[in-house]
């Protein structure tokens, strides 16, 4: 059983290894690079099992009332054992804690070829309670269209009285 905590030093580092073990997502060095770079000033959590960062997400903040996961790998060798789900709890708790509606999410739009590492990518945040809410074509580049997915978030108060 792993815990997320928050990553405050080595963060581009740790971008720059999980995002390298998954070239069917990120296989051009140069994003893997920006993205590494991109995230040193956001937030940054990882989840960790046995002392080993087994997946991390950035947050972006957009006030007054959304957050926007930037940025969420991963190890493919800890694919679908819950480090993921755990992250997605830790970004509705920092909405919450920063007065955030939505959380937001970009990834790759289907775009008519056999991708299903993106088909189960974009299953992912349908099974966590993200809607797609638009397609935008050449946000990134006519090639990579992006799928825009919000997930709006409860009220605080009215989640722990739920629970």
């Amino acid at each position: 059983m792993g815990k997320t905590v928050e990553i405050l030093t080595g963060k581009a580092e740790l971008c720059r290894s999980i995002m390298g073990a998954l070239p069917d997502w990120f296989s051009e060095p140069e994003v893997i690079e920006t993205s590494a770079q991109a995230i040193e000033n956001l937030p940054v959590f990882g989840y960790v099992e046995a002392d080993v960062v087994t997946a991390l997400m950035a947050l972006k903040p957009h006030p007054p009332g959304a957050v926007e996961i930037a940025l969420i790998a991963t190890r493919p060798e800890h694919h679908g054992r819950g480090a993921g789900r755990h992250l997605i709890d830790a970004a509705e708790r920092f909405g919450y804690e920063t007065g955030a509606r939505l959380l937001t999410v970009k990834t790759l739009a289907p775009r008519g070829r056999d991708e299903p590492q993106f088909e189960a990518t974009r299953r992912f945040y349908d099974r966590n309670g993200f809607v797609r809410a638009e397609v935008f074509a050449k946000l990134w580049h006519e090639d990579h269209p992006c799928l825009f997915m919000v997930k709006p978030l409860a009220d605080l108060e009215a989640a722990e009285t739920a629970l």
